[in-house]
């Protein structure tokens, strides 16, 4: 299906093709497995492409030059589900051509592991938010990754870091930033877990100087190892009460992105809204808008209400953020309760109106963006009257205006009212 035009070409031209590999060196069921996997190789001639020609070397590398065919019972299936494996590192961004000479280390990594486990160790590296092109090289370099198993494996998160060689210095910093990231959590989970610690660039880096099989040895330390009493006792009543699905599958999102198993992370339960799927979604889009993960994260913990928005909601309010207020993302993490205040009504009338009582030249100080939106209209107020004694009343007389054109809009729809200031 991927190269439908192949029965158009002539007998002769495929069959040129297909006793071109042969000459090469590779079997008859190799080659078959071959031109299912690439079938690429039976529309161009060899020599003419040097991309292909990179593809055929990685293939005479692993199947010919290792004489993979004498060390194994090869058919049809077992050497197409082998060029699906290479694929998967042609997929991740690995140049052709270069697959083969990483291979050397383990002559039948293709054959050992399943290509189920290729993807499951792909995608969970790729959690990491690192180049998918060093996952792949990861995993030639040290093939030994494949066997590790991460399903029904919990970690505590201190004794997992303390584990991989984290100094104290360390430790404690993570302690004091990232409480909402301790205790419990699934090591599935641990790409996520420490892209919320800040910290999966330094464990990739572990991986590649070989560390690898500490993932493998880690054990909890003792049964209570990293276990919170407080958050067992509400886990219960979770569990026991008459949404505990719901509530279940919102808990494991959180535990997902990097929350461990504490009070903070149960506390979420209780002001965070919507299905695990929604959160999942609104999550990924701070994400694509260029929030780092850490950040989101730390977020969330202060402002749990931001979860509850809808996309459309946080884009309109992050794209106002940006390109009227002329604030950064950085700016954001500093006040991410911006993002639970509504646009229309508040966010833009208050901050355009200090931005005319700024040009007019009543407001001598700089005021906060929090200290502007966060306050209290009695607040606000009171903050307008130290700026101007005129400004509370012009404030007064525009929200009224403002609540009459609502009135009008409510009315009659269709009719069009410039609110320009």
């Amino acid at each position: 299906m991927e190269k439908v035009s192949i029965f158009e070409k002539n007998p002769r031209f495929l069959s040129a093709r297909l006793n071109g590999l042969l000459a090469i060196g590779f079997s008859n069921q190799q080659v078959v497995g071959i031109c299912l996997a690439f079938p690429v190789l039976l529309d161009v001639e060899l020599g003419s492409s040097g991309e292909v020609d990179d593809l055929v070397d990685d293939l005479k590398r692993v199947f010919v030059d290792f004489d993979l065919g004498s060390q194994v019972e090869g058919n049809v299936d077992l050497w197409f589900e082998a060029c699906r494996k290479i694929k998967v590192f042609y997929d991740l961004g690995v140049d052709k051509g270069k697959v083969g000479e990483v291979m050397d280390r383990s002559k039948t990594v293709f054959i050992d592991y399943p290509e189920k486990v290729f993807a499951e160790k792909v995608e969970f590296f790729c959690r990491l938010g690192v180049n998918k092109m060093d996952v792949g090289f990861l995993l030639l370099r040290y093939p030994g990754i494949l066997s590790i198993k991460f399903n029904d494996r919990v970690i505590s998160v201190l004794g997992f870091l303390n584990h991989f060689g984290a100094q104290s210095k360390k430790l404690k910093r993570v302690m004091h930033k990232y409480p909402y990231v301790l205790g419990r959590n699934k090591m599935v989970n641990l790409p996520h877990i420490l892209r919320a610690l800040d910290l999966h660039e330094w464990f990739f880096n572990r991986m590649n100087c070989g560390y690898y099989q500490l993932l493998e040895t880690y054990v909890l330390s003792n049964p209570d190892d990293g276990a919170d009493e407080n958050y067992l006792r509400n886990l219960e009543k979770v569990e026991s009460s008459i949404r505990s699905i719901y509530a279940t599958s919102k808990l494991h999102f959180f535990h997902w992105i990097g929350f461990g198993e504490n009070k903070f992370t149960m506390k979420l339960l209780t002001e965070v809204h919507g299905s695990a799927s929604d959160l999942q979604e609104r999550f990924d889009f701070l994400l694509t808008e260029g929030i780092e993960f850490s950040k989101i994260c730390k977020m969330i913990i202060n402002s749990p209400k931001i979860l509850n928005q809808e996309i459309p909601s946080l884009k309109h309010k992050l794209d106002y953020f940006r390109e009227e207020m002329g604030l950064s993302l950085d700016d954001l993490e500093g006040f991410p309760a911006y993002l639970m205040y509504n646009l229309e009504k508040r966010i833009k009338p208050r901050y355009r109106f200090h931005v005319w009582l700024t040009e007019r030249g009543w407001c001598k100080k700089k005021y906060s963006l929090s200290s502007i939106i966060a306050v209290s209209e009695k607040g606000f107020l009171a903050q307008l009257s130290c700026i101007h004694p005129k400004a509370p009343q012009l404030w007064l007389e525009q929200s009224s205006k403002r609540n009459q054109i609502h009135e009008i809009q409510v009315i009659s729809p269709d009719t069009v009212i410039d609110t320009g200031s």
